[in-house]
């Protein structure tokens, strides 16, 4: 028998080989067990320390954070609202001259930033595209975490009408647990005195030396009269002007003129892309698509079609306003043919993004 170890920074691979040719008789049979018992036993010493060094690759491996220029990873690119196992849910980080600014925070945001060896402390401003919960269902996650790394300057969260409501319903919830530890004496702030969502309007909503922030309303939400949400709620997308790039995020959207317009010019306008086909084939295969109504079936593919974009409308938007690059993402499955029909509309660079990818 033979035992393959194979080591890179990110995994340990073992593989058990045995000799072909060759039968184990029973003169040999406690002399063999001797020897796999012995080799049982060095494994998981030899795992241990291999591990430890993979660990310590890993870690060498990331670089600081560099202290200018304008740098875009894409934590979470997976359309929502169900999860899947390899990729998070929106969610993107922009980085100006080593400041830190969280744009969505979709399930997964938290362990993302963890991977990509970012400082959860150091983030003092969220912006919030909208409040659907492929975009929002990590910000609670995340919150914590700044909390327990004894955050005490406060934190700041952006976005259209909501998102004060939002944050105030978390500070409710998590303040049990600022409780706990106040009363053991781990923690002096109470959570409510550190994280404060604010709604914005449209227009420039927040400027700082690294960037200045513009939202425009895009075309996510078509409530029927009478509705709930109907002239209340909005979705937003954003344009991040800094020193060295200007970078645009659609959020959520359907074709938009203001958004076109938002990104006029921009360096990289990182859209979301939507097949309402490869949508439905995949709400069949899970079976929800079986178990909504026809109303239902029908709302959801209106949505799909009407409040998300095509590839060939990412395209036309893209070449409209006349941006360098586009960065797909809230992306399903099948996104390779997406990305080649944008092409036929834009002639300039389309990348697809995954997640912890740096642009």
């Amino acid at each position: 028998m033979r035992l393959d170890i194979v080591v890179n920074a990110n995994e340990i691979t073992l593989t058990t080989r045995w000799s072909k040719g060759k039968s184990c008789g029973l003169a040999h049979t406690e002399g063999n067990m001797q020897k796999l018992l012995s080799l049982l036993f060095a494994i998981p010493i030899s795992i241990s320390i291999i591990a430890s060094a993979c660990q310590s690759i890993a870690q060498s491996s990331e670089p600081a954070l560099p202290k200018t220029g304008t740098r875009l990873l894409t934590l979470g690119t997976r359309s929502g609202p169900l999860p899947t196992v390899g990729r998070a849910q929106s969610a993107n980080l922009l980085i100006v001259n080593g400041t830190l600014y969280v744009v969505d925070a979709g399930p997964g945001v938290t362990r993302r930033l963890t991977r990509a060896g970012i400082s959860i402390p150091d983030i003092d401003n969220i912006f919030i595209t909208h409040a659907h919960p492929d975009h929002t269902g990590g910000l609670g996650e995340l919150l914590t975490a700044e909390y327990n790394f004894n955050r005490t300057k406060p934190v700041n969260i952006y976005g259209p009408l909501g998102t004060e409501m939002l944050v105030k319903t978390l500070m409710q919830t998590l303040s049990v647990y600022s409780d706990l530890l106040a009363s053991d004496g781990r923690r002096t702030v109470s959570i409510a005195k550190i994280f404060f969502g604010h709604d914005t309007g449209t227009g420039a909503i927040y400027q700082d030396a690294n960037v200045k922030v513009t939202a425009a309303e895009n075309t996510h939400f078509n409530f029927s009269p009478g509705t709930p949400a109907y002239g209340k709620y909005k979705s937003y997308a954003y344009r991040f002007e800094t020193p060295g790039r200007v970078v645009v995020f659609t959020g959520d959207t359907g074709p938009s003129e203001a958004v076109s317009e938002l990104a006029k010019g921009a360096d990289m306008l990182v859209s979301e892309v939507n097949s309402v086909e490869e949508w439905k084939e995949q709400q069949i295969k899970i079976g929800r698509w079986q178990s909504m109504t026809p109303e239902q079936q029908a709302a959801s593919s209106r949505h799909m079609s009407e409040e998300h974009l095509t590839p060939e409308e990412v395209g036309k938007m893209a070449a409209r306003a006349g941006v360098k690059a586009v960065v797909l993402t809230h992306l399903n499955d099948d996104y390779v043919p997406l990305a080649e029909e944008v092409k036929k509309h834009f002639s300039g660079q389309v990348l697809v993004a995954k997640d912890l990818m740096e642009f």
